[in-house]
């Protein structure tokens, strides 16, 4: 999938983004808008997770929607 997809319907892949890493809070979601690096850069702040590892969930996301 296009990134340029998900950041186009970030209002409606935010509710999925949120259920899956339920810790990202509404502010973060703001300060995400969409942005591919934004949220595979929160996501390690707020789980246990590396770089890469972000990085992949993040483009599984992608595919998955």
């Amino acid at each position: 999938m296009n990134w340029d997809r998900v950041s186009g319907n970030w209002k409606q892949l935010r509710g999925k983004v949120q259920q899956e890493w339920g810790k990202l809070t509404d502010d973060d979601l703001d300060r995400i808008a969409g942005r591919k690096d934004q949220l595979a850069g929160k996501l390690p702040e707020r789980f246990d997770y590396e770089r890469d590892q972000a990085q992949r969930e993040v483009d599984e996301l992608a595919r998955a929607w």
